[in-house]
């Protein structure tokens, strides 16, 4: 029986990269075109051609996504903080995440011939590097939301692999709200570590993923002084939420 559950789970696992790849090769020659339009409006129609595949992929796979706001939807630029728990963080985002926003990226990405042009488009690219760098990297945060594009960070800075729900926030996030005074609305995933662990694609499973938009945190008026409070603040939200879907260990001290 466990043979034959392995060799099923194998089976679907290869089902779900065949139609993630048939998508992606299907969508590229757009998506190449689009992104010769400009980091504002050519990411944003990238991003377009990204939810379809999402939209395509997630029910083909047997993968139900759901999303919850707990109070209603905004439509203006904000930063999205959210949970790190699965490399399937970053193909939800595409799906439920409002339209036009960027995740953060790793700049070098950028460097590659091809791939880089379409990356620098579906990410503002963050180089941690050098003073030079992070000065370039706020500017380019600061004009994506001036042009109305809001900005997607997952604060713990890695994938969580412990038995808690969060890990300890990076103070970068909470930083980048304060200094382009950009409210923050908190959002937690809570099913991904369950329909794939780690980095292991054979664990792959179909089922619920359930997301949840936490009410908006304001910034206005704060300074960096206030960032460790502000850190606090929404890391207890996110974790309180958290804890209503899943039995974790008891709370740890921030």
């Amino acid at each position: 029986m466990r043979v034959l559950s392995k060799c099923f789970q194998a089976l679907y696992s290869l089902y779900a990269l065949i139609v993630w790849l048939g998508i992606m090769f299907l969508i590229l020659p757009p998506i190449v075109l689009v992104s010769f339009f400009g980091k504002v409006k050519g990411g944003n129609i990238v991003f377009y051609f990204l939810r379809f595949w999402a939209h395509v992929w997630f029910p083909a796979t047997g993968i139900r996504v759901t999303k919850k706001w707990l109070t209603p939807y905004e439509d203006r630029p904000l930063i999205y903080l959210a949970n790190h728990s699965s490399y399937l963080d970053a193909a939800l985002a595409v799906k439920v995440m409002p339209l036009p926003f960027r995740p953060l990226g790793k700049s070098e990405l950028s460097r590659i011939p091809l791939f880089g042009l379409i990356y620098s488009r579906s990410v503002v690219p963050v180089d941690r590097g050098t003073a030079k760098g992070r000065a370039q990297s706020m500017r380019d945060m600061l004009y994506m939301i001036r042009q109305g594009v809001s900005l997607l960070i997952f604060p713990e800075g890695t994938t969580n692999e412990t038995e808690q729900p969060l890990l300890p926030f990076h103070s970068g996030a909470f930083r980048i709200a304060i200094e382009t005074q950009t409210d923050i609305r908190p959002v937690i995933y809570v099913d991904n570590r369950a329909r794939l662990a780690k980095i292991k694609f054979m664990s792959l499973n179909p089922g619920p993923c359930r997301v949840v938009f936490l009410p908006v945190v304001p910034v206005k008026g704060l300074t960096m002084e206030d960032v460790p409070q502000l850190k606090k603040q929404v890391r207890h939200m996110m974790e309180e939420e958290l804890r209503k879907y899943h039995n974790y260990p008891a709370l740890q001290a921030i």
